[in-house]
């Protein structure tokens, strides 16, 4: 009873589309963590095969398959969890967040701890991948779309395929801090940094041919003036040898 109260509180809390306890019950993110509860006491009294049982059941009802040996810490949500996957290995914290399509895997068929470690107040963003045996750390973010492939230190925001380190907060994030929008696009600022060098380099080069411009008139207007001041000596000259 007190994991309903709590998981009710969660979603209320996460979720501004609620607008009464009982609407809860319906998220289909309540009852894959309801039954994944009941599934990890029995994976850890090694009922397996019932505690995949009680897995397979949820996921097939609730599109959100969580591995009964996966460890989740208090706080957890999944909003719109349609396609969530947690492996087996998996830790994740208090207070963590995830989207639909979220991804928590591993890398191959190796043995023994082989899923991601999430920290604390984690948020990860629509149709993220985080793969392999390594942490998140806590109060930090994972941009949507982004596959992660190599640990990230606490309070960082990470972006892009494979996932980069866009952005180092000085403070911890709040738990309500769950903005997937505002976050940096390294992608897009590396084009603006192109364009920009593109944009100096185009206006240089067109200040050059206008130099080379002023500089070929100069010369042909010099080119000129010789060529004049040369028809005039040779008149003169002329002019001199017929009076002669």
């Amino acid at each position: 009873m007190g994991f309903i109260k709590e998981q009710i509180a969660v979603i209320r809390d996460r979720d501004p589309a609620i607008h009464s306890d009982m609407e809860a019950i319906l998220y289909s993110s309540f009852w894959a963590v309801f039954w994944y509860r009941i599934a990890h006491r029995l994976y850890l009294k090694k009922h397996y095969f019932l505690a995949r049982f009680f897995s397979q059941h949820a996921a097939r009802r609730t599109g959100i398959e969580i591995h009964p040996g996966a460890q989740i810490g208090k706080g957890f949500f999944i909003d719109h969890g349609a396609g969530v996957i947690i492996g087996e290995t998996t830790v994740i914290g208090d207070n963590v967040t995830l989207y639909q399509g979220v991804t928590l895997g591993g890398t191959g068929k190796e043995k023994g701890k082989r899923h991601p470690t999430i920290g604390n107040n984690v948020m990860i963003s629509t149709g993220a991948k985080v793969l392999g045996s390594f942490t998140i750390g806590d109060n930090s973010k994972i941009g949507a779309g982004s596959v992660v492939l190599e640990e990230v230190p606490p309070n960082c925001t990470v972006v892009g395929v494979p996932g980069r380190i866009v952005k180092r907060f000085d403070t911890t994030l709040n738990r309500e801090e769950l903005n997937q929008i505002d976050l940096p696009d390294p992608v897009r600022d590396d084009i603006d940094r192109l364009q920009e060098s593109n944009a100096s380099i185009t206006n240089h080069i067109l200040e050059l041919e206008e130099s080379i411009r002023l500089l070929r008139m100069d010369l042909e207007g010099k080119t000129e003036e010789k060529r004049r001041l040369e028809r005039e000596r040779s008149e003169t000259e002329g002019v001199n040898g017929e009076g002669i």
